[in-house]
């Protein structure tokens, strides 16, 4: 595939800046891969659009990871921290802008003064290692201050209520920088009404990054250097896909971090195996999957890799037919978006 296999051209008035007022309120385009078809859903209609399988859902939790403030020379800048070099250290890997490049021993001030942080080394690609300090427990003050990390394409300043709009309802597990935004339609009421039509949930783990936003930058998708995601994929969740394989019930993935979580861990058999690890795993057309049959996911941007990814499942085709419809029919696009139910992808 070429990079030009990844453009479409999108009314900037589709790209959602605000949640709708009530999660499960979004549109829900159903695309019948077997039959190569397109139906218009609601969400909460879900639970009764496939026969009873297996949910996959990813628990991570998104934190207040943007800290905004000035350096000694009163230049703004922003940090957006991305994960401790070490537990029990205040050095953490970050990403840093300003109008000047960032130099090792400068101090900044964030967080109205708060939080300091002084620039231990400046990496490639804009990414900083800073020591944090500031009074009494640096992770507590973080989740104070930190303001919530809105995707680049939501062009407005994070509110209070994204601190819970821009988070799954089964969030657990803090260390994402970015929301793995399939997650966002469930409700307590959905997962409840799955449940009830006898679907079964199973939960990884996968920090997503902010590599999630980087466009595909060279020309063949095979030479795109794929950004690093670690995971956790537990015991009750290979034996919960062990089970679903055995009865023959379908996995049905909730995003594309779950995609690529189970892709990376399993090998034939269609099942993961347990415990941490990381992936690079770009997935793109073409590539037979092993452990997801259903995919949820939410509209993606032009030139992403999750955009190949999706185009891999439906197929190229019937993806370009899907998002076409989506725009003729003015669906919402991205992280505030509505979402997409792929049945039957390319196993």
């Amino acid at each position: 595939m070429r990079l030009s296999d990844l453009d479409y051209d999108l009314p900037e008035e589709l790209i959602a800046q605000e949640p709708l007022p009530e999660r499960d309120a979004s549109r829900l385009l159903v695309v019948d891969v077997p039959a190569e078809g397109l139906r218009h859903e609601r969400f909460t209609n879900l639970p009764h659009l496939l026969p009873p399988s297996l949910f996959v859902f990813n628990d991570t939790r998104v934190f207040p990871a943007r800290l905004t403030g000035r350096k000694e020379t009163g230049g703004r800048v922003e940090i957006l921290l991305l994960r401790k070099r070490q537990e029990g250290a205040q050095v953490w890997l970050a990403l840093g802008r300003s109008s000047k490049r960032l130099r090792p021993g400068m101090t900044l001030a964030l967080a109205e003064d708060r939080v300091s942080a002084r620039v231990v080394a400046t990496l490639e690609d804009g990414h900083v290692e800073v020591e944090l300090r500031g009074d009494g427990d640096i992770d507590d003050l973080i989740r104070k201050v930190g303001e919530v990390p809105l995707p680049p394409y939501i062009r407005r300043a994070a509110v209070e209520a994204d601190r819970d709009r821009y988070q799954t309802v089964y969030a657990r597990e803090p260390g994402a920088v970015a929301a793995p935004t399939a997650g966002l339609h469930f409700t307590d009421a959905t997962l409840r009404a799955l449940r009830e039509a006898g679907h079964e949930q199973a939960y990884v783990t996968l920090h997503v990054g902010p590599g999630t936003f980087r466009p595909v930058q060279a020309d063949r998708l095979e030479d795109h250097p794929m950004h690093e995601e670690t995971y956790e994929i537990p015991e009750a969740t290979v034996d919960a896909m062990a089970a679903a394989r055995s009865a023959g019930r379908a996995v049905v993935a909730v995003g594309t971090t779950v995609v690529r979580t189970l892709e990376a861990a399993t090998r034939e058999g269609g099942v993961p195996a347990a415990g941490i690890g990381s992936t690079r795993l770009f997935i793109r057309p073409p590539y037979r999957f092993r452990a997801v049959d259903h995919l949820v996911t939410n509209f993606h941007l032009p030139r992403s890799t999750l955009l190949a990814l999706v185009m891999a499942f439906a197929g190229v085709d019937l993806t370009r037919r899907a998002y076409r419809a989506a725009i003729a029919d003015r669906y919402r696009f991205y992280s505030y978006g509505d979402a997409m139910l792929i049945r039957g992808g390319a196993r």
